[in-house]
């Protein structure tokens, strides 16, 4: 049972929630706990109907708002609640692809997680605001055999539901032969198979490569290929397996490995907050022995960290 952390406010008015907003925004020194009291309170759909009505009332644009009156990091979380998934999606891997440097792990985070759908719609929402095509885009922008794994990623073609355990032992096979011999003819079955088949197609794979070879498939992966590529791989089977464990372990490493890394805690924040979050924090809590919350405020300061707080908490559980 998977469980976000935000959910559709009760006796919600768009037009007043707009008002408070722009009240906020319109003050001397912006208030920032209205701000945050609203739009981390509000599902995504809430929100961008308070957007449309602050556009009516005011013929002004929240998001162009929230940006002039806001910086840093407080102004991602919140300018980053306004968009829709796909969208915030989309924006992201434009910034990751379009940046002085190419953000290999935000493309991994986002494409080796989301379904077909999300897929779909994130590429459209692409088009859409960039006027580019995202496969062309990661064509360009990146190379080798870790362009060719995001490439069909991108293209949102896994099978889905369907499993056939005739096929397992073979698609195990190969992946075991990928492992020993790793030519590029090898390499290109392993991420076709890891792209296209199914989640519980890939379950069964991943016991059988366990049987045929007495090794999990992340050491096995872990030990034979290196750099974005091998990354790229085992984020695909950490996700078949279980994503809040996976989510978990990458806000772990942006908090603790990178002296906290925000636009990766801002971006799975946001991008989980209705799907999974609550699952992330538990998962987080039992592989780390420390809450999500306690390392959050342990890092993060001012209206930032009660952003990010307020998207985290989801309920009064005791930290």
């Amino acid at each position: 049972q998977t469980q976000g952390t935000i959910f559709p406010a009760p006796n919600f008015n768009p037009i007043m929630d707009a008002q408070f907003l722009r009240g906020a925004l319109q003050g001397i020194s912006c208030e920032k706990d209205v701000l945050i009291d609203i739009l981390t309170q509000r599902c995504n759909s809430q929100r961008l109907m308070i957007a449309e009505a602050y556009r009516d009332m005011y013929g002004r644009d929240l998001i162009t708002d929230l940006k002039e009156n806001l910086s840093h990091h407080f102004k991602e979380v919140m300018v980053g609640l306004m968009y829709p998934p796909a969208s915030y999606d989309a924006h992201e891997l434009w910034h990751a692809l379009k940046g002085a440097d190419t953000e290999e792990k935000c493309l991994i985070d986002i494409l080796a997680s989301r379904s077909n759908t999300d897929i779909f719609q994130m590429k459209e929402a692409y088009l859409m605001q960039y006027n580019n095509d995202l496969q062309q885009d990661i064509d360009s922008e990146t190379s080798g055999h870790f362009r060719d794994t995001l490439m069909n990623l991108a293209q949102g073609t896994r099978m889905e539901g369907y499993a056939d355990p005739s096929t397992a032992a073979q698609d195990a096979m190969i992946l075991w032969e990928a492992c020993q011999q790793k030519t590029g003819e090898h390499k290109n079955m392993l991420q076709m198979i890891l792209c296209n088949r199914s989640y519980q197609q890939l379950w069964m794979v991943f016991q059988e490569f366990q049987n045929i070879s007495g090794q999990d498939i992340v050491d096995a992966i872990n030990e034979c290929y290196d750099g974005y590529f091998q990354e790229l791989l085992v984020a695909i089977v950490l996700c078949v397996r279980d994503k809040p464990s996976y989510f978990a372990y990458r806000l772990y490493n942006a908090i603790h490995d990178f002296g906290f890394h925000n636009k990766t805690v801002i971006r799975i924040l946001i991008a989980r907050s209705e799907i999974d979050l609550m699952n992330i924090r538990q998962r987080y809590k039992e592989r780390y022995g420390k809450s999500l919350f306690h390392d959050i405020k342990h890092f993060a300061s001012g209206h930032y960290e009660s952003a990010l707080l307020a998207i985290c908490a989801g309920d009064a559980e005791d930290y």
